[in-house]
């Protein structure tokens, strides 16, 4: 991309929307740094973006475009800072961000660049994750929050991804912001003794941005690739940004190993494939090979009994496995032992049960799903009754296993989950008629 001449219209567009999606989260972070208010630095940055959508079709796009957006949203955030400078009230407090910003700020593009390698943005962005994942916002306005502010997504593409309204996403990143504001969230990476249950939010909200692509909630498809790739780039940057926290490594390892399932997940047809049904020669190597690397990492910084780090060995059971009857699902068992100790749940439990069945009988599976169906926090999740359906199959229990699958169709909201779940109902051998 040249600075030098003028490129149509339609292709400058497509360039700035990708150096958008590319640079939009440093700067935002840089300037939320400075302005100390992550609404008002994502106003400002898109402020950039407009300049760039404007200035860009005439000039041709900058040499160094990212520096560019950067540099412009600096200048314009110092003129904002001025204009509230002139308020007396605020005028002490701004005085020192004023003089920090003016040092950043440069006459041209070149040295534009300078500043950009000497500014922490590393840390900057670190600071925008933890504020966007922040304890006070609601779950689902975090995720939105998230993907606005660290993926670049329009609330278009976020409402897309998740089956909900643009107007829905819009509302929850507007209040989410006047959540954040109201509540004095400091925009920084928090101390010591806040940091375990800070960075506990933000691996969960990168992880749900995961499930929600790798087996989505509701719709027409199995599975959403985009926001797989988006939780993983995210955890990706955090475990750079983060070297020596043991579950981000732990979290990533888990989300590369269960990625590199993604192509045997679906036959021709987008049909679901399960774990032990996928043709193994499909998974990929390359991120198999990242996800144990990254298991080690979690293991060497002494994170081997984290939630994350146990889940991602328990992926690493199955991918080790060149084929399903390869399995060492005693070993799997023992691992959910241990996840139930540190992370107790009805899912984990539900997990458990499953290994179980395969590690020891059905009938030893089928207990603990028995003893869970009184839980009330399962009352509507349909894997209960979908994995009751399996071992009462494998027990003999016909009838009763095709009751459970249909009623585990009938719970889920996703369609290509309800047609295999109604088709493994019909596929059980019926007794024949005398």
């Amino acid at each position: 991309m040249g600075g030098n001449g003028v490129i149509p219209t339609a292709a400058t567009h497509r360039a700035i929307e990708a150096v958008w999606r590319i640079e939009s989260a440093k700067v935002i972070a840089h300037v939320a740094r400075v302005v100390r208010d992550v609404g008002l630095a994502e106003e400002i940055a898109q402020d950039a973006l407009v300049a760039a959508l404007e200035h860009w079709p005439q000039a041709g796009v900058p040499e160094n475009p990212g520096a560019w957006l950067m540099t412009t949203a600096k200048r314009r955030a110092l003129d904002r800072l001025r204009l509230d400078a002139l308020h007396a009230r605020k005028h002490q407090e701004l005085g020192g961000d004023l003089d920090a910003l003016e040092a950043h700020v440069v006459p041209d593009f070149v040295d534009a660049l300078d500043a950009a390698r000497e500014d922490d943005i590393g840390d900057d962005l670190l600071r925008l994750l933890f504020t966007a994942c922040h304890p006070v916002l609601a779950t689902d306005a975090r995720v939105a929050l998230t993907l606005r502010l660290l993926g670049g997504l329009t609330t278009d593409e976020i409402a897309r991804a998740f089956l909900t309204s643009e107007a829905t996403v819009a509302q929850r990143i507007v209040r989410a912001k006047r959540t954040l504001a109201a509540a004095r969230v400091p925009f920084e990476v928090p101390r010591a003794e806040a940091r375990v249950a800070r960075l506990a939010s933000v691996l969960e909200v990168i992880y749900l941005i995961f499930n929600e692509g790798y087996s989505a909630s509701a719709g027409d498809e199995w599975m959403r690739p985009a926001l797989c790739d988006e939780a993983l780039r995210l955890g990706r940057v955090l475990a750079t940004l983060a070297p020596g926290e043991s579950e981000v490594h732990g979290l990533v390892a888990l989300m590369e190993i269960q990625a590199s399932r993604m192509h045997a997940r679906i036959d021709a047809g987008g049909r679901p494939v399960l774990l032990l049904e996928q043709d193994r020669s499909r998974w990929d190597g390359l991120l198999i090979r990242r996800g144990l690397a990254a298991l080690e990492r979690a293991q060497s910084l002494g994170g081997a009994s984290g939630p994350y780090a146990l889940q991602a060995a328990l992926a690493a059971c199955h991918a080790r496995a060149r084929t399903a009857g390869e399995t060492h699902w005693v070993q799997i068992v023992a691992l959910y032992d241990a996840l139930a100790q540190v992370a107790p749940s009805p899912v984990v439990e539900l997990n458990r049960a499953v290994a179980v069945g395969m590690a020891f009988g059905p009938e030893a599976g089928l207990e603990i799903v028995d003893a869970l169906a009184a839980d009330s926090t399962l009352a509507n999740y349909h894997w209960l009754p979908s994995v009751r359906g399996d071992l009462l199959a494998k027990l003999g229990r016909l009838d009763e296993a095709r009751l459970e699958l249909a009623r585990a169709a009938s719970m889920t909201r996703n369609a290509r989950e309800r047609e295999l779940l109604l088709e493994r109902a019909s596929t059980l051998p019926r007794p024949r008629s005398r």
